[in-house]
């Protein structure tokens, strides 16, 4: 009995020895190309996978051992290495007992486990070591599996930026390193550029794409004071900005910042069997110490084994995935498996309006015309023919209406096309012009009172106006709209029936397309003219009120207020960095299975509530015929692994509630898309 327990005790210590003489070779290895923060980045994402992998080489090893003890009775070189694979596999529960004692400074579930192990090699039963070392490995292989899948994907963010800018000095545009440019500088960015820094106007004026930042798909007309934000896009003029922040400095360096910082925040998931496990350990510890004097090494190693922390650490797992797997099926992407219990204690929605409660892509809505010299089709016509080699929001809505409408576009060559601050085509010796209010002004156009009249309507509403000029006179007008998703008004209903009382809407847009919407759509709140800080801020102070935020976004601009909120949530097709930080994916693009994800959780809950009956029982039944029955380990055995069975039988119940449900396996991001 000894001489096991020696042979235990020595292949722990050689374990412990040669661990830190690979931790020293480790430490060794230097990487003097990576930055800090990418060095620490790194390394979590390396000792991620480095516990997977253990954890599936003890399984294997467990399994074996197991294998080994079962058919080792007859044959005693078989049990001699049956031993040795037992005593392997018990060394990192050894391990972590240790650690739990001596670091932590507490008696839980592994310092219990430890002392079953001892007890068990005491007692020589070693078929219910394998068996309990089996069990064991199988829970922390279950865990890695759900650590896997909240594991957060790290995206890269900032678009790609250009090496080289333009900077003006003395009035000559100089080639400059990006890396070189400071505060102060004045830099030259065109039609087509990303702008690289933080700044302001100096001198021009463009129309800029700032979905990146605000979430809106319609670009902002800006000129001279107008801010200007790192990573956002020119899509027609030219501007000189001066540069405010350049650098790590800028709004979406700041961002990426924050995400990286973030980037562990659902990495390490603890169960709360596993905490009400440790929990107990201490009384099951005293009674086992008390039970060696009194009814001996046997009766004590059945105590010690009677705690359901491992079986818990199973069964919890294996229920929590299988909902995942059928959230799966009804086209929902769980990618950390806390959200489900998050879920339950939320109350409140703040939605993204730009591309999630409203579709992404504009519209055309009205077409005006000033007067009866054209019609809706040909200022259309005339517009498409004009935008057709242009890729930005606007653009594509107009071509997308105009092949609705089936009208045909003939084809323009280079030099008949212009664009500077707006769009210039010369077609059958007459100059069309397509642009803002501004553009036409800039080309000395008058804009009728009824074109002026819709164009203040239209900023009312939170809508663009492309007008439409014809040689020196403006044809008509093209509103562009964004449309709400048809699934919005019953997807909140649905929210209130179950339980949501609060639910607010965030924008970038102005006040009255926000204040509006929320009206029409009955919602408790709004907030406009939001910038991506801003968002986390909002978040920040509903959490201070006491409420629990599920944020439901699709932008990079949404990124920071996702990963403050208690639940964060995004939709396929939105951007990359989006559906990388959100917890939770509605894989169809749409709102319709949000509530689906509520229901998810709250069957999940009640789940586990069943789960923890089936181990606990069953669990007390074994202690209490170890102490004042007789019960000996083979008994215990018998008790809480036929529970043990129910409970995983339950735990099945999700996949089979949802079996022959269609599921729903892609998953499209579009990282061009800010």
């Amino acid at each position: 009995m000894l001489i096991r327990v020696g042979v235990l005790l020595a292949a722990f210590i050689g374990a412990k020895i040669y661990g830190k003489y690979r931790n020293n070779q480790n430490d060794s290895k230097k990487k003097p190309k990576l930055a800090v923060k990418s060095r620490k980045l790194l390394a979590r994402m390396t000792n991620i996978d480095e516990s997977e992998k253990l954890c599936d080489h003890y399984f294997k090893v467990s399994t074996v051992s197991l294998g080994l003890a079962v058919l080792s009775g007859p044959l005693p070189l078989l049990y001699i290495v049956s031993l040795g694979a037992i005593f392997y596999s018990c060394i990192p529960i050894l391990k972590r007992g240790q650690r739990q004692l001596q670091e932590r400074r507490t008696i839980g579930h592994d310092v219990l486990y430890s002392i079953y192990i001892i007890l068990a090699f005491l007692t020589h039963q070693e078929i219910f070591i394998a068996l309990g070392v089996f069990f064991y490995h199988s829970g922390a292989k279950m865990l890695a599996m759900n650590q896997a899948l909240s594991k957060p994907m790290i995206s890269n963010l900032i678009k790609q930026l250009p090496d080289n800018i333009w900077v003006l000095k003395e009035g000559i545009e100089i080639e400059t390193p990006l890396d070189e440019v400071m505060i102060g500088d004045i830099v030259v960015i065109r039609a087509g550029e990303i702008i690289p820094v933080d700044g302001t106007i100096t001198e021009g004026i463009a129309m800029i794409d700032q979905h990146a930042l605000t979430g809106e798909s319609q670009a902002e007309e800006k000129e001279i004071g107008g801010q200007v934000f790192s990573s956002t896009l020119i899509v027609s003029g030219q501007i000189h900005a001066k540069v405010t922040k350049a650098g790590s400095d800028t709004n979406i360096s700041k961002i990426t910042e924050i995400l990286n910082n973030t980037s562990a925040y659902t990495s390490s998931i603890q169960l709360k069997g596993e905490k009400w496990a440790n929990i107990i350990a201490k009384p099951i510890v005293a009674l086992t110490i008390l039970t060696i004097p009194t009814q001996g090494l046997m009766a004590a190693t059945t105590v010690v084994h009677s705690t359901f922390g491992n079986r818990l650490r199973i069964v919890s797992p294996i229920g929590t995935l299988n909902y995942l797997h059928a959230a799966l099926n009804k086209g929902i992407l769980i990618k950390d498996g806390r959200v489900i219990e998050e879920l339950g204690r939320v109350d409140t929605v703040l939605f993204d309006k730009t591309g999630t409660l409203t579709h992404d892509q504009l519209e055309v809505g009205k077409i005006i015309c000033s007067n009866d010299q054209y019609s809706s089709n040909e200022i259309l016509s005339y517009a498409a023919m004009a935008e057709q080699k242009l890729t930005h929001p606007l653009a594509q809505a107009i071509l997308k209406k105009a092949k609705e409408s089936s009208l045909v576009l003939p084809s323009i060559d280079d030099s008949s096309f212009t664009m500077g601050y707006g769009i210039m085509v010369t077609i059958d010796n007459q100059l069309i012009r397509v642009g803002s209010a501004r553009f036409m002004e800039l080309e000395n156009i008058v804009i009728p009172q009824s074109i002026q009249s819709a164009i203040e309507q239209a900023h009312l509403e939170g809508n663009s106006l492309v007008l439409v000029a014809i040689n020196a006179d403006i044809a008509g007008a093209i509103q562009l709209v964004s449309t709400l998703r048809p699934e919005v008004k019953e997807l909140l209903s649905g929210l209130r029936k179950r339980g949501i009382k609060h639910i607010s809407i965030v924008s970038g847009d102005h006040k009255i397309p926000t204040q509006k919407l929320a009206e029409s759509l009955g919602i408790d709140s709004y907030f406009y003219e939001v910038l991506p800080q801003q968002k986390a801020d909002i978040v920040k102070q509903l959490q201070q009120q006491g409420k629990k935020v599920c944020f439901v976004g699709d932008g990079i601009n949404d990124a920071i207020a996702m990963n403050t909120a208690n639940v964060s949530v995004s939709l396929s097709g939105a951007t990359s960095i989006a559906t990388d930080t959100a917890q939770a994916i509605l894989m169809d693009g749409s709102l319709t299975h949000l509530c689906d994800l509520f229901d998810t959780s709250h069957k999940l809950k009640n789940n586990l509530r069943r789960s923890l009956v089936l181990i606990t029982v069953p669990t007390a039944i074994s202690l209490g015929g170890a102490l004042f029955m007789g019960l000996r380990l083979g008994g215990s055995f018998l008790i809480v692994y036929s529970s043990f069975a129910l409970a995983l039988l339950n735990a099945m119940l999700p996949i089979l509630e949802y079996k022959g449900v269609k599921k729903v396996t892609h998953i499209e991001s579009t990282p061009q898309k800010n």
